[in-house]
């Protein structure tokens, strides 16, 4: 391991820094909530755990970083946290800069600060979640439980018209944005099934658990 790894690792778990991720995160999916407002509002209401994917991805990781905080942990939440945080963090941007690409101006004079605000905060998503790789706790059950949630998320979200909001220019391309989160979807399982195999030192494994497996 390489000094720089090595401090990174031992700087991510200080309680200084979970508290402020911790803060962070609190803010952004309260905000993330706020922001699907009228899209919430328009959806009927057993239907609504489907729509807004980026902040409920966040919340599932401002939980883990709780847990943490007071030395607990959630195999079944880390997993999650750690596949929807990066697959809902890549979607956006791509679903971003796919839409600036499309639109009938230049790109860069269609993205103005609130996609580079979006831009930033999801790419934050999707690296925050991989920081903790090592650090995780799920197991194969934990994992299935997560693959099963995200795809059917995903059924409802292209089914139910469920789905975050995308500019008008992208409505034709909707069959391929489905099959891009799918495959997006089953990306995130892989590499966090991957992951969970790649033995770690530091795995929370002293923390105690929600759940007894």
């Amino acid at each position: 391991m390489t000094p720089t790894v090595s401090y990174i690792r031992s700087v991510i778990m200080e309680r200084w820094f979970l508290l402020s991720l911790f803060v962070i995160n609190l803010i952004g999916t309260i905000y993330g909530y706020y922001w699907y407002k009228e899209q919430l509002a328009m959806t009927k209401w057993y239907q609504i755990p489907f729509v807004p994917d980026s902040p409920t991805a966040s919340l599932f990781f401002t939980v883990v970083l709780f847990l943490y905080l007071i030395k607990k942990r959630s195999p079944l939440i880390e997993a999650l946290a750690c596949v929807t945080l990066f697959k809902y963090g890549i979607w956006a941007v791509v679903m971003i800069f796919w839409g600036a690409a499309v639109a009938p101006i230049p790109w860069t004079e269609s993205l103005t600060w609130q996609h580079w605000m979006l831009i930033g905060s999801h790419l934050g998503m999707a690296l925050q979640g991989a920081l903790y790789f090592p650090y995780y706790t799920f197991q194969k059950r934990d994992i299935l439980i997560t693959a099963t949630w995200t795809l059917i998320n995903d059924y409802f979200d292209y089914q139910f018209d469920l789905h975050p909001w995308v500019v008008t220019e992208l409505d034709r391309y909707m069959p391929s944005i489905a099959f891009f989160t799918v495959v997006l979807g089953l990306t995130s399982i892989f590499l966090a099934a991957i992951f969970m195999m790649i033995p770690s030192k530091v795995r929370l494994w002293k923390y105690e658990t929600l759940y007894q497996k």
